[in-house]
């Protein structure tokens, strides 16, 4: 009997413990808004650019970053990423002011921009057939869970421990997953056949990209603006911080179940009808979280039914390139997402600055991950999604 090598799950591991990392780190300034508004006087306006900071960087580092990784391979630029994410939360941890903890958040981002353009890429090359998608959804599902464990972690820490601390956390897990991704990874079989030199995809291939990342920035972008101003919204109204921790954790953590249930559905119903389902119930629970009460009923509507999706606009990104130009395609895939992570939420900020009130953010929210429903259509209309599937 052939014997089953554990190393493409040991490296899933360490890119689904990296990917927790990148929601966990993200989150982080979300969870702290009201400590960081009332310690240093921002606006939201001001909070949502300290958010996006994270994000920034993306839109410029992206695609080199795709083109080192072909050039170098994915151990050297995964690596470096992961310890970027390490050092970048140290950085913000030791600081005391705004600028500082963005410029922690700046380069903790630059290195989540290197995990998230190759992860596709690394499971797409270590898992074919039915294993791509559950590869695909299980790293995809760990991003959420980061999000719950630093709306869990960090208030305790703050309490105990103050803001540094607070901070610091952000660094255990990409230090873990660069440790365990250094000692198990080595490049597949297949990779010495992909020429190292510098290379773009076709136009075809870099109009799918494109589209492809535009359904995955509104999709992305939008939840984690939502998740951002929600817990001030839910202080806005009165609710207390049991509540809010009820909140956060339905929507973070019903995406696990929601996203892993989402690619089994989309083989047994196709990929559209789960996108379409899970987007419209997404928008519909945001909107309906800023406008009524009942905040417990719509998260699960936004955890569960809206998390369904994101596997397929995954796999439909990551599929949109041939393999040779795959860690390049991911690059600008994740040009159009970075560029929405980081304005998205500003925007949303200027929104309930707008309205007087938080809410107005998680309204503008709604409005942008509605736009993901005309991006997949035009997706689909260019390229055979059935046919792009079954390729996996």
């Amino acid at each position: 009997m052939k014997r089953v090598s554990p190393r493409p799950w040991i490296i899933l591991a360490a890119l689904s413990l990296a990917r927790m990392a990148f929601g966990y780190q993200f989150q982080t300034v979300a969870t702290l808004a009201t400590d960081l508004m009332r310690r240093f006087g921002l606006s939201y306006a001001q909070l949502g650019s300290l958010i996006g900071a994270y994000m920034l960087m993306g839109v410029f580092v992206a695609l080199p970053l795709g083109l080192l990784g072909r050039r170098f391979g994915d151990r050297w630029v995964m690596g470096l990423g992961l310890a970027l994410m390490t050092a970048g939360a140290c950085v913000g941890a030791w600081s005391d002011g705004p600028s500082g903890i963005a410029l922690g958040r700046t380069l903790a981002g630059v290195g989540a921009v290197a995990m998230t353009v190759l992860q596709g890429k690394i499971i797409a090359d270590w898992f074919a057939g039915p294993r791509f998608m559950l590869g695909i959804a299980i790293s995809v599902c760990a991003y959420p869970i980061g999000m719950g464990m630093a709306q869990i972690v960090l208030p305790p820490v703050l309490a105990h421990a103050g803001l540094h601390a607070a901070f610091l956390t952000d660094a255990a897990a990409p230090a873990v997953s660069l440790v365990l991704f250094l000692l198990a990874f080595r490049e597949p079989a297949h990779a010495a056949a992909i020429p190292r030199r510098f290379s773009f995809p076709g136009r075809r291939e870099c109009l799918l990209l494109t589209v492809a990342g535009g359904v995955w920035m509104t999709y992305t972008a939008s939840f984690g603006a939502y998740a951002s101003y929600l817990p001030s919204s839910l202080a806005f109204r009165g609710y207390g911080l049991g509540i809010t921790a009820i909140v956060m954790t339905l929507i973070a953590w019903g995406n696990v179940p929601g996203t892993l249930a989402g690619g089994n559905l989309a083989a047994r119903f196709g990929g559209f009808r789960i996108f379409l389902t899970g987007t419209l119930a997404l928008t519909i629970g945001m909107a309906g979280s800023a406008l009524t009460g009942v905040p417990v009923a719509w998260a699960v509507l936004v955890g569960v039914g809206g998390s369904i999706q994101p596997g397929v606009i995954m796999a439909v990104g990551t599929l949109s390139v041939r393999p040779d130009n795959r860690a390049v395609g991911m690059g600008l895939f994740y040009t159009i997402y970075y560029a929405g992570g980081a304005a998205v939420p500003a925007v949303c900020g200027i929104a309930a600055d707008y309205a007087g009130r938080p809410s107005g953010g998680l309204l503008a929210a709604a409005a942008i991950s509605a736009l993901a429903i005309p991006l997949f259509v035009l997706h689909r209309a260019l390229t055979p999604h059935a046919r792009m599937l079954v390729r996996a």
